[in-house]
């Protein structure tokens, strides 16, 4: 598969097997994340690998009962509300691999570093046919202190990035794009 190919193939992955993503696999992956363009050359990153079963159920429920809580009256969220409420959705999708991309502390360009690092990874992926899909239900229980404190993030250090990596459970159908929408284009 070349770039362009993996740029038009990958899409979020909400269905896993059980198949857990070997360890050479996922640092080749991490290979590839740190190729992305940093700013200043800073290369903030730092990564997080949680391949525990129970674990990741446990974070799952904790950041359901967060997102629950801060939600109220939010419209915008609020349709998530019975989802969020079912004892049976992981926010994971029971993927075997979430990688936390973060930071030792947050800075002014941290979080677009985290996500072109991100980016690089999630089309690594999809090249070695794996699935992705960043879960951003994930943040506010990732960035508890407790929670850094047992994935190894500093507690000046900030979650930025939890992407999921597994092996789909079926194809993933193509999702349509629209075009790109240009707002000005000056000569």
């Amino acid at each position: 598969m070349n770039l362009t190919e993996a740029l038009f193939a990958r899409r979020a992955v909400r269905a896993y097997t059980s198949h857990k993503v070997e360890d050479d696999m996922v640092r080749r992956l991490l290979r590839a994340a740190v190729q992305a363009p940093t700013a200043m050359n800073r290369q903030p990153w730092l990564f997080s690998i949680l391949q525990d079963v129970a674990q990741l159920k446990r974070y799952s429920d904790r950041a359901k009962t967060l997102l629950l809580a801060q939600m109220s009256g939010d419209p915008k969220t609020g349709h998530y509300a019975d989802r969020l409420r079912s004892p049976s959705f992981n926010i994971f999708y029971d993927a075997s691999t979430l990688v936390v991309i973060g930071a030792g502390e947050r800075g002014t360009y941290t979080d677009a570093d985290c996500w072109l690092a991100a980016a690089n990874l999630m089309l690594a992926a999809t090249d070695a046919g794996l699935g992705t899909c960043p879960i951003g239900f994930a943040v506010p229980v990732l960035n508890l202190p407790e929670v850094k404190a047992e994935i190894g993030l500093p507690q000046t250090g900030v979650a930025v990035a939890p992407i999921l990596l597994g092996y789909p459970a079926a194809p993933v159908p193509l999702v349509a794009r629209a075009d790109a929408k240009i707002v000005s284009w000056s000569r």
